[in-house]
């Protein structure tokens, strides 16, 4: 009888608007050119790097509801890996292949610590935040990009990522992020394994992952890298802690992609959608004017992949709704 009270209040409370408010957003440019700071609620969320000083822009660090790095910028022993972000093996016709995944190592001086300039890196050209005070809890970023090789003597692909960023109750927070690539210089080969590109990734530290007691799990019921690595599904999420603690990370593939497809998920932290079949691990050409687009929502959450409603939550995306 008590818990049906509780229930109806709750929903009492949700229909007079009186429910746990969505944080506001805010986005602070740091002092440090190339970065960007995401507030959330005063808070600071997730910070986007761009600046010449990096081979490709990422998103570092991803912070949980409760303010806690999820993510990890330059891990050992794989340092290309950037928290999250996007990235290919891809060549240019007339050209040499150009990998943007390992674009680190296109560095100068110590081959273990390549520094700037990067000879093949991706550029940002613009960044846009459309001003609408009207939905201070949903905001939007527009950045345009150009994929540039042999010291940006010679661009390969544009491209263009639009991120929605919503803030929930609680701390909680969904990305929703589309990627698009246009071949406007010349045909372009995806020459990459099925393994090595960022369609995108996310490389959780070892706070996160199942070293420390992290459980990995996908839409099917899988749990760990053996059940969820290569395996098709819709979500997969990472989280750790019981109870009142736990909090987790959650990536959603959105309906629009081609599917089906697989997922790479390592017990080390790191996870993301692969494509189709014939366009993973399968050299596959974008001709002159093409374009390929992916979209992933990233739910950041507390509680477990139950009590987080992480699968409750997908289907709210799969709709529209969130």
């Amino acid at each position: 009888m008590t818990r049906r009270i509780f229930t109806i209040l709750i929903t009492w409370l949700c229909s007079c608007g009186l429910a746990p408010a969505a944080d506001s957003i805010e986005f602070e440019l740091s002092t440090a050119p190339g970065r960007l700071r995401i507030l959330i609620g005063g808070q600071e969320a997730l910070v986007y790097h761009y600046g010449t000083n990096w081979d490709l822009p990422h998103f570092y660090p991803v912070r949980s509801p409760s303010g806690k790095s999820m993510t990890v910028e330059k891990p050992d022993p794989y340092p290309h890996h950037r928290s999250f972000w996007f990235a290919d093996t891809v060549q240019l016709e007339g050209h040499r292949q150009a990998s943007f995944y390992n674009a680190l190592y296109s560095g100068r001086g110590d081959k273990q610590d390549p520094q700037p300039p990067f000879r093949d890196h991706i550029r940002q050209v613009s960044l846009t935040v459309p001003d609408n005070p009207a939905t201070a809890h949903k905001r939007v970023l527009i950045t345009q990009l150009i994929w540039e090789m042999d010291d940006g003597k010679v661009p390969v692909l544009d491209e263009t990522r639009r991120l929605i960023i919503t803030a929930l109750a609680n701390g909680e927070y969904f990305l929703d992020l589309e990627f698009t690539l246009v071949a406007n210089y010349g045909a372009v080969t995806f020459q990459s394994d099925a393994v090595h590109y960022a369609w995108p990734f996310i490389r959780l530290n070892q706070d996160f992952n199942a070293s420390a007691g992290g459980a990995l799990v996908n839409s099917e019921g899988g749990r760990g890298e053996a059940d969820t690595n290569m395996k098709i599904a819709r979500w997969v999420d990472f989280s750790r802690g019981r109870g009142a603690t736990a909090e987790g990370l959650a990536m959603f593939s959105h309906p629009a992609n081609e599917q089906p497809h697989q997922w790479l998920t390592r017990d080390y932290g790191c996870f993301g959608p692969r494509r189709i079949a014939a366009k993973s691990g399968k050299p596959f050409v974008l001709s002159r004017g093409e374009k390929i687009s992916t979209r992933v929502g990233v739910l950041v959450h507390r509680g477990d992949v139950q009590s987080g409603q992480v699968a409750e939550r997908y289907q709210l995306y799969f709709k529209g709704e969130l």
